[in-house]
């Protein structure tokens, strides 16, 4: 696929997501919803945008609770944006929020928009936890029965088997056509690339130390915005990096998906956390019109699909493609942000990147030159900082930016693998 001719600049004016909170094996304190509208409200109160300014607002999510149906439009009423403005939320697993910078780009190239709110949140702790369906039917007997004694025997019918509860969230990390959970997938790929459990442990680790190094330096004070749950906490940071942690520590944990020779821990495991992310998203006309900053250009998209079993490739099939349409090399890229929903998942990307076999015989493409991993995930990724899955693809996007900003770079990428097996990459440059 050639690139278009002069195409629409479509310009990040800037970004703000909320802290990453660990899931703790109870609802967090804060909704879908209530995250998204943090992030939102505090990126347009401080870029002083005028509400009726934004033509349209974009959100990605997984699974938005029950009282947030469209969260998109219920976050864009609830930041007192005019009722004419429509808002559409959108869903592709793990690259939910990634996809909705991606409908929104689009929506300003082809003229229908010039300022749109984009972005994406899960609350991954407030996941349902569904009734099976024999309860279900049980349930509608009951609804049905005209007596006591009709209801008398359907109580005499209960069982163990009918209270069996369905967990939303490790049903919806299960791939329904293969029969593997995404942990098993990181499986897969450590077996297919030889992947040694100490070398999963070891980038675990360095997840943890760079995001810790980070915090401390304050990388993130202009990305993150605090929150404030009922009770008046604030959360000011993401909480699931463990600047303690080391070697022996991260090896004593027993395998989760693999319990005879799995290598898969939690550990080397992406956290399942709540968080969100926005940014806004500009056309060159709106940037000149309403003197907007500007943060970074969004260059071009690539989406690609794959085996299911080896989902976790995603980001090497959807880069590639990306970069040979740009004749861009991998040493021209200054920042690569590769969502870490697994240690062995990322590592398996860099081997596939310069496997001749794999590059021939998946990719059509000569071997690719190595991604320097000082440049890859500078500060952590999902391992140590969270993956709330709908704000993921949102939030690499604009720490991708803030990266090339802070370093002087021009070219990033933001890629993500996407449970059901595909792939998901932008190509950012930061502004001129």
């Amino acid at each position: 696929m050639s690139v278009p001719t002069n195409p629409p600049e479509v310009y990040v004016v800037a970004g703000r997501r909320t802290p990453q909170l660990k899931a703790q094996g109870k609802p967090g304190p804060f909704h879908a919803s209530d995250l998204a509208h943090a992030a939102a409200r505090h990126l347009l109160l401080e870029l002083d945008v005028p509400p009726d300014r934004i033509d349209e607002v974009v959100l990605g999510c997984v699974a938005p609770g029950p009282d947030e149906a469209n969260i998109a439009r219920v976050v864009a009423l609830r930041l007192g944006l005019s009722e004419r403005v429509p808002a559409w939320t959108v869903q592709r697993n793990c690259a939910s929020g990634m996809q909705a910078i991606d409908s929104a780009a689009q929506s300003i190239r082809n003229g229908r928009s010039q300022i749109v709110l984009a972005g994406g949140v899960e609350a991954m702790s407030h996941h349902p936890v569904l009734l099976n369906e024999l309860m279900v039917a049980w349930l509608a007997q009951w609804s049905r029965a005209r007596s006591l004694g009709q209801r008398g025997r359907l109580l005499t019918q209960l069982s163990a088997r009918h209270l069996k509860p369905i967990i939303g969230l490790l049903r919806g990390l299960t791939d329904p056509v293969v029969g593997i959970n995404m942990g098993q997938t990181a499986e897969e790929l450590a077996t297919r690339f030889d992947i040694d459990r100490e070398a999963m442990d070891r980038y675990a680790l360095r997840s943890h130390r760079r995001l810790a190094q980070a915090m401390e330096e304050g990388i993130f004070e202009d990305e993150i915005v605090p929150l404030y749950d009922r009770e008046g906490q604030v959360y000011t940071a993401d909480n699931g990096v463990r600047p303690d942690t080391d070697m022996e520590q991260l090896g004593r944990l027993r395998p989760v998906f693999d319990r005879v020779g799995g290598r898969v821990t939690a550990g080397n495991s992406a956290q399942v956390s709540d968080g969100a992310a926005t940014l806004l998203l500009a056309s060159a006309e709106a940037v000149a019109r309403f003197d907007l900053p500007v943060l970074g250009r969004i260059r071009d998209v690539q989406w690609a699909g794959l085996s299911p079993r080896y989902m976790g490739l995603g980001p090497v099939y959807a880069m590639a493609p990306l970069l040979h349409r740009h004749d861009l090399s991998t040493d021209e890229i200054d920042n690569w942000e590769i969502n870490e929903a697994f240690a062995a998942q990322v590592l398996a990307c860099l081997v596939a990147w310069t496997d001749p076999a794999f590059c021939h015989e998946e990719l059509d493409s000569k071997p690719l030159p190595p991604i320097d991993e000082e440049r890859l995930n500078i500060h952590g990724g999902g391992i140590s900082l969270g993956h709330p899955v709908g704000a993921s693809g949102a939030r690499i996007t604009l720490h991708c930016l803030s990266n090339l900003k802070r370093s002087g770079g021009r070219y990033g990428v933001a890629s993500l693998c996407i449970g059901g097996g595909q792939g998901g990459a932008l190509l950012l440059e930061a502004a001129p």
